[in-house]
């Protein structure tokens, strides 16, 4: 009976020893897996900025508060990693002036590979009137830029994107918000009159 207990008992703990195996083969071959799965969706940042900045008008009526306005923007996006492409859902541009919105711009979806920069070419052309008594803050600040050739513009870039690395990994969306803040005068002669702190957009935290 011992002898057949004995076997009893090792035929218990066999199937732990075969568990601990497989368990040990698991994490040899899927942890890795993961670890570099982990590293490829890790993206670095996306570098943003202003390359070129069209003000061909500017004006703001007094009696209405009406803001009449033709900006051209060209925004580059700078993907600098290596294994990793963005799927961009969602791009759209609004234009602030002394913080009243006066434009929205909606672009069209694209998909940027790796190691590549892509340019985006907002334009905001139209009117736009604010509230009273708001509003009336604003003729003081325009009077002021007027006075000095320079308009103070801030570009907010709203995104919603996927990344994805390899043929098959793909991760869930994220929405940066990302802002650039601009002195542009106007144009002339169809020259570019872009003027800010290295152009650069900065990500809102």
């Amino acid at each position: 009976m011992e002898e057949k207990q004995t076997h009893l008992n090792g035929a218990r703990h066999r199937p732990s020893l075969i568990s601990k195996i497989v368990v040990t083969v698991l994490l040899g071959v899927v942890g890795p897996s993961v670890f570099v799965v982990l590293l490829i969706l890790t993206p670095k940042s996306l570098k943003i900025q202003v390359e070129d900045a069209f003000l061909v008008q500017f004006n703001l009526t007094t009696d209405n508060y009406t803001l009449h306005y033709n900006l051209a923007l060209d925004i580059s996006i700078r993907n600098p990693n290596k294994r990793i492409g963005f799927y961009y859902d969602t791009i759209q541009a609004n234009g602030y002036y002394d913080y009243h919105k006066f434009g929205t711009v909606s672009l069209t979806p694209f998909y940027q590979g790796h190691k590549n920069t892509s340019v985006l070419s907002p334009v905001f052309n139209g009117s736009q009137q604010f509230s009273f008594p708001e509003s009336s803050k604003l003729i003081p600040k325009f009077n002021t830029d007027t006075s000095h050739g320079v308009y103070t513009i801030a570009v907010e870039l709203n995104l919603s994107f996927r990344t994805k690395g390899g043929r098959w990994i793909k991760k869930g969306h994220f929405n940066p918000l990302i802002n650039c803040d601009l002195e542009v005068p106007l144009s002339s002669n169809g020259k570019s009159a872009a003027r800010s702190n290295n152009n650069e957009c900065k990500l809102d935290s």
